[in-house]
C-alpha cells in the first residue's frame, strides 16, 4: 500500500494564511527599519557610515546595510507605507519569492550606485528596495499573463506611477536618482527572472 506524505509547501497554504506570514514578515521589517534608526540616534548617527560610499572599496559591505539605514525618522516615516504595501503585496506571492526577488533588488541596485553615485556620497535607505518592488509587481502579472498579477500592477502603478516617474529624474541633489532608477530596473529585472512556475501535479499513487 502506498503512503502519501502531506504537502506543506507555500503554494498550498490558505489566502488567509499567506496574508498572516506576509504582513507578519513586513511588519517586522519594518519594525527594524525604526528600531535601528533609533540606536542610530543613540549613536550620534554613527551607523549612517555603513552606507554606500561611491567606488570606495571599503563601502562594498554596505550594499547590504544600506537599505536598512536612513538619515532620520523623517526617511525612515516616508519609507514606511510603500515599503509595507508593496512588500506585502509581493510576499503574497510567496516568502520564498519575496526574499529572493529583494535579494535581486537590493544587490543590483546597490552595486549601481556604488559605481555611478556622485564621489564623496553616501547613500542609505529603503527607496531602492522600493521603486524596485513596484517595477516588480507593475511587470510581473504581464509576464506571468495572470489577469489578477495585471490588475495588481495596473492599480500598482495608478497610486505610485507618478511617484515613481519623478524619482528616477536627476532633480534633486540631496535623493538618489541612480538608487530610484536602478531598483526600478533590478525589480523589472526579478520579474522576468522569476515567472511564477505553474503548480505541479501529483501522480497517482500507485498501489
Amino acid at each position: 500500500m502506498a503512503y502519501a506524505r502531506p504537502d506543506t509547501r507555500i503554494d498550498d497554504w490558505s489566502p488567509a494564511d499567506r496574508a498572516k506570514a506576509a504582513g507578519k514578515l513586513m511588519l517586522g521589517w519594518v519594525a527594524l527599519l525604526w528600531l535601528i534608526e533609533v540606536l542610530d540616534l543613540a549613536t550620534g548617527h554613527a551607523l549612517d557610515a555603513y552606507g554606500i560610499a561611491a567606488r570606495d572599496p571599503d563601502s562594498l559591505g554596505g550594499i547590504l546595510a544600506a537599505p536598512f539605514l536612513h538619515f532620520g525618522f523623517g526617511h525612515v516615516a516616508a519609507n514606511s507605507l510603500p515599503l509595507l504595501v508593496l512588500g506585502f503585496v509581493t510576499a503574497l506571492g510567496g516568502i520564498r519569492r519575496f526574499l529572493a526577488v529583494g535579494a535581486v533588488i537590493i544587490v543590483a541596485d546597490g552595486l549601481a550606485v556604488w559605481l555611478i553615485s556622485p564621489s564623496h556620497s553616501i547613500t542609505v535607505g529603503a527607496s531602492g528596495l522600493i521603486f524596485g518592488l513596484f517595477g516588480y509587481l507593475v511587470v510581473r502579472g504581464f509576464v506571468e499573463r495572470r489577469a489578477l498579477g495585471v490588475v495588481v500592477g495596473i492599480v500598482i502603478a495608478a497610486l505610485w506611477g507618478t511617484t515613481a516617474l519623478t524619482g528616477i529624474l536627476p532633480t534633486d541633489s540631496t535623493v538618489s536618482w541612480q538608487g530610484h532608477l536602478f531598483g526600478l530596473l533590478a525589480g523589472v529585472a526579478a520579474a522576468l527572472a522569476f515567472p511564477r512556475r505553474a503548480p505541479a501535479r501529483a501522480l497517482p499513487a500507485r498501489p
